[in-house]
């Protein structure tokens, strides 16, 4: 079914694409600027709420390029995510030095906790270009570890999905903590500028915006090119017949461990934009639930697609945004309840409604 998807949608897709994303990186921004009586006619929440569905698309296509094509089912990605996040966030907090409550060149939380130095590891992260390369590099070495570790012991299935939710359960405990100096339970906060430029200014948080739906665009193409390729072909055929495509010759290992670090990497760049929309980074972003509900984005959007997983992640916070405001408490219950349904009715997601449209037109 998913193949019958991908062959009804290719001829228009890229136009489709295209469109798409040419009317949310041009003319959100526009309308953000055009103002009817006193209110623009897209406020400055909703252009940042878009900028984080574009986050959240990106990690969407992070988990489907291991999971839908390579049959890896992580519950940890919310760990390469919250990295990237705060590489982002320790750049934010030393641009500010002495701006701050206590006007020191350290974070404020590092003067409340009476530390006299910077950490060795936080040095270099004043510059914004190594946070960037450092918000891809970190995820991607954590993930090259763990995973050539699991992948090496033949760990596969439910025992690698336990190791994963495991792994961001403990990172989640270690940031906790204030002596590993990353702002403890708080994390990194009260951001005022990147770059140079005020966060307080909506010109400076547009452009933040229009640059996540750039990286969102070339997240996608990235992730059409690997699934294309004779790469993507392997990867299919290890997800579907790992002990065959290995005796066939096929190093699965290798194979595995490169698309599990990419899909790390696509992680961390994903959180690092995440940060300076929402002006906070702390460790909650790492705990178990928040890795459970990217594989659920995956999953009602139509796993092995890539633009299901997107649109999947883009339904799914809009409905938690409306929810949390309007029923709190009720929304874990409603998103049980979306996934139940969509695994009995639509088990091939939301993107084969698309598909059995086309047919019956056909």
């Amino acid at each position: 079914m998913l193949e019958r998807i991908t062959r009804l949608h290719s001829g228009r897709a890229w136009l489709v694409f295209a469109v798409t994303i040419a009317s949310l990186t041009v003319l959100v921004p526009l309308l953000a600027q055009i103002s009817v009586g006193n209110s623009p006619l897209i406020g400055e929440a909703t252009v940042l709420l878009l900028g984080k569905f574009a986050c959240y698309a990106m990690v969407a296509i992070a988990v489907d390029l291991v999971w839908g094509f390579a049959g890896i089912l992580s519950l940890g990605h919310g760990v390469f995510f919250a990295l990237g996040g705060y590489c982002m966030g320790m750049n934010l907090m030393l641009s500010m030095a002495g701006q701050g409550v206590y006007r020191s060149k350290l974070p404020d939380f590092m003067v409340f906790l009476d530390w006299k130095e910077l950490p060795w590891f936080w040095h270099g992260f004043s510059n914004l270009i190594f946070a960037g390369v450092m918000a891809l590099l970190v995820p991607m070495a954590l993930a090259v570890a763990i995973g050539y570790l699991a992948f090496r012991s033949r760990i596969r299935g439910v025992y690698l999905s336990l190791i994963t939710q495991a792994l961001t359960l403990a990172a989640m405990l270690l940031f906790f903590r204030n002596e590993t100096g990353f702002g403890g339970n708080n994390g990194l906060t009260d951001f005022k500028q990147v770059y140079g430029y005020s966060l307080a200014q909506s010109s400076t948080k547009l452009a933040i915006y229009i640059l996540a739906m750039l990286a969102f665009a070339l997240v996608y193409l990235l992730g059409q090119f690997i699934v294309k390729s004779r790469f993507g072909l392997v990867l299919r055929a290890v997800r579907d017949a790992e002990a065959k495509a290995r005796f066939c010759g096929y190093d699965t290992l290798r194979f595995k461990l490169t698309i599990w670090t990419i899909s790390a990497g696509i992680c961390g760049l994903a959180g690092a934009f995440y940060v300076p929309l929402v002006g906070i980074i702390n460790p909650s972003e790492m705990q178990p639930s928040n890795s459970i509900e990217m594989v659920i984005w995956v999953a009602v959007g139509g796993r092995g697609t890539l633009v299901g997983a997107a649109i999947g992640a883009a339904v799914i916070n809009a409905a938690k945004s409306w929810f949390t405001a309007a029923a709190p408490d009720a929304w874990l219950f409603i998103l049980g309840a979306i996934f139940v349904m969509v695994t009995i009715l639509l088990p091939d997601g939301l993107i084969s409604l698309l598909a059995k449209r086309r047919v019956s037109r056909s």
